[in-house]
């Protein structure tokens, strides 16, 4: 739990001096300053600017992975993805403010796009690789990457539910969401 407050405060730190001064506006000895650690703990977290600015990539663990690619925990595969994302926010503990912070830096800032979309696709290859493990022959990999770009969609839709003023938990913006997805395309 300290390791995780300590990169949403450099991550913070670093989207706040890079919407203040730029990316190149601020040297990592100053952001580690702003966020009351070392240099040396700083690149123990991020070894780059652009790390500490897009923040650490989510984890999944290898139980819940396991977990996933044995058929569960539920046996369909939509709520099983499900319980990965909840996995995931749950670790993560979601903050409006962070959420919209994060969003204006990386609009503001085009060269973290192209890594922040890297970043997706690593992750995006991943998934793809659990769920054919998982699934064998029955889907292919298009199907598999399709199924989890669309629930990257409902996961941004709950997202701008929350960041819009929503009061509930990102994860149960997120099943809502899913349950409407299903009923549009049943």
């Amino acid at each position: 739990m300290k390791r995780l407050r300590t990169e949403r405060r450099i991550s913070r730190c670093a989207q706040q001096l890079t919407q203040e001064r730029g990316l190149d506006g601020f040297t990592m000895d100053e952001l580690a300053e702003r966020a009351e650690v070392s240099r040396r703990t700083l690149f123990n977290y991020f070894p780059s600017k652009n790390d500490a600015v897009l923040g650490p990539v989510p984890p999944l663990s290898e139980e819940a992975c396991g977990v996933f690619v044995a058929g569960g925990p539920t046996g369909h595969l939509i709520d099983d993805l499900s319980a990965l994302a909840d996995e995931i926010l749950d670790a993560h503990d979601v903050d409006r403010e962070d959420v919209e912070l994060a969003k204006r830096v990386i609009i503001g800032e085009p060269r973290l796009l192209p890594i922040a979309h890297e970043r997706f696709e690593t992750v995006l290859g991943q998934l793809t690789d659990l769920i054919l493990e998982r699934e064998g022959d029955r889907i292919t990999p298009t199907e598999a990457r399709l199924l989890i770009r669309l629930l990257v969609t409902i996961f941004e839709c709950a997202m701008t539910q929350f960041v819009a003023g929503d009061d509930r938990p990102v994860d149960e913006l997120f099943d809502e969401n899913l349950r409407t997805a299903r009923t549009l395309l049943a």
